[in-house]
């Protein structure tokens, strides 16, 4: 094996060659990101089951509303580099904890008898936890600097608990879904980006 192609390039996409430990740390972040990205399909379905009409009707369309500190992955997400996609992934897993920590309280107040819902929100905060730790230690791995997200995660829930609760119980009920969503929406972005480093994955 010549030194270029033992070596690893930070800024390539699925033409680098990790070094076994580095590839199986990938594989084993990537497969943990496809199984979540199963359980954040499970939890918003729940969600929106337990939120009443007009959740859930054929042809709804809640408002997108703002969430602190946290917003959906930009559409040219898939053409920035490796480690920067990663980087924004990680920031956006560590956001998500204590945004769905405050869905979960708001949905104890409003659903005291969705056990299995509250269930799911407490195990997605975990969740998210795990899977952001895992991303940077995958990024640590590639030689990459991790930075932190742009906005602190407990100020940018205490935001949005604070608007939710002064606004009512709708929009508290969309807040919940838009968490849910975006919950989704990273933890598929993030399992993407990791298939493409995966050796034999989607380029």
């Amino acid at each position: 094996m010549s030194r270029r192609e033992g070596s690893l390039d930070p800024q390539a996409d699925s033409s680098i060659s990790p070094l076994p430990h580095l590839e199986a740390k990938i594989r084993q972040t990537h497969s943990l990101a496809r199984l979540l990205t199963k359980y954040a399909e499970q939890l918003l379905q729940e969600y929106v089951q337990h939120q009443g009409d007009p959740f859930g009707l054929p042809g709804f369309s809640p408002p997108r509303l703002p969430v602190a500190g946290l917003s959906a992955p930009a559409p040219g997400h898939a053409g920035l580099p490796a480690p920067e996609r990663l980087r924004l992934d990680a920031a956006a897993l560590s956001a998500l904890p204590p945004l769905l920590d405050v869905v979960r309280r708001h949905q104890a107040e409003l659903n005291p008898r969705a056990p299995r819902l509250l269930r799911r929100l407490e195990d997605a905060a975990r969740q998210a936890r795990a899977l952001g730790a895992a991303v940077e230690a995958v990024l640590a791995a590639l030689g990459a600097e991790t930075r932190g997200p742009p906005v602190e995660p407990a100020a940018a829930a205490a935001a949005a608990a604070a608007a939710a609760t002064d606004a009512g119980v709708f929009p508290a009920k969309v807040l919940g879904l838009r968490v849910c969503g975006l919950y989704r929406e990273w933890v598929s972005r993030t399992e993407g980006d990791l298939g493409q480093l995966v050796p034999g994955g989607p380029a």
